[in-house]
């Protein structure tokens, strides 16, 4: 937070700031601890620790403080609903399979929306303290230096990352055949196990494009604003705007290749 200056951004973000920074510490007390109980959720290594929902219950008690009257949403409580036009929606542990495999990729996503637009993100890794963060028409930071997406033209020359499903074996939205058309290209593809961060890193420039399907809104939230404020952009498989209020097939990139990629993808 040194290089903040907190004058810059509205409450809302630092708040979502705090929270992020504060469940990230407990999380990776429990990382290093090493010693935690894993619960299977459905889905093939579809799994939650007790350090979800510790780091969740950080996140809500944070915002009841400042916020009593704003909706949640929460992977793992679910909705809160009110009449509010505010909306926080949270992934407490994004990265959770790492996590519990003393994998150190993992993160905290807090995303909020008002009016259904997203207008603050916040993503934080806490093993390599790392604060990515941005608040519409403002900019997108990484520990409050500005991120700007790569400038790569030409697909051929692009690092990409993906992730995949946890219904993988039924095939949803033809994803192997998808990704058998991207492994043609033959270029380097990264696979990391944290959407948020996947995205968090093509706005930091160190991945070009980043695709995956059965997404949820938590999963995408605040990586979406920090990567259309460092330039880059986010859409479905078609090329079509992203909606966050639907499970999403996304494609995030630094806008350079994003039509190359979707031709590529669709080949199908």
């Amino acid at each position: 937070m040194e290089n903040i200056q907190k004058e810059d951004f509205s409450k809302i973000t630092l708040t979502a700031i705090q929270a992020a920074l504060k469940a990230g510490e407990v999380l990776k007390e429990g990382f290093l601890n090493t010693k935690f109980k894993v619960s299977k959720k459905e889905g093939t290594h579809n799994l939650v620790t007790e350090y979800d929902y510790k780091s969740e219950t950080i996140i809500i008690d944070i915002i009841k403080k400042n916020y009593p009257d704003h909706k949640i949403l929460s992977e793992e409580k679910g909705s809160i609903d009110s009449s509010s036009n505010y909306q926080w929606i949270i992934d407490p542990l994004d990265g959770t399979v790492n996590f519990a495999h003393l994998i150190p990729m993992f993160c905290v996503s807090i995303g909020i929306l008002k009016n259904n637009q997203i207008v603050s993100g916040v993503i934080y890794q806490p093993i390599t303290n790392e604060l990515f963060f941005a608040q519409k028409n403002k900019g997108s930071f990484l520990n409050g230096n500005p991120l700007k997406v790569t400038g790569t033209k030409n697909l051929n020359e692009a690092i990409l990352a993906t992730g995949f499903p946890y219904n993988l074996k039924e095939n949803p939205d033809k994803t192997i055949e998808r990704f058998s058309n991207i492994l043609k290209l033959g270029v380097p593809i990264r696979r990391i196990g944290s959407a948020a961060l996947d995205i968090a890193y093509v706005a930091a420039g160190r991945f070009d494009l980043f695709w995956e399907t059965n997404l949820k809104a938590w999963d995408i939230a605040a990586g979406a604003l920090i990567l259309q404020q460092a330039n880059g952009i986010i859409t479905d498989f078609t090329g079509s705007p992203f909606e966050i209020k639907k499970e999403n097939a996304i494609i995030a990139s630094n806008n350079l290749i994003h039509d190359q990629f979707v031709k590529q993808l669709n080949k199908l």
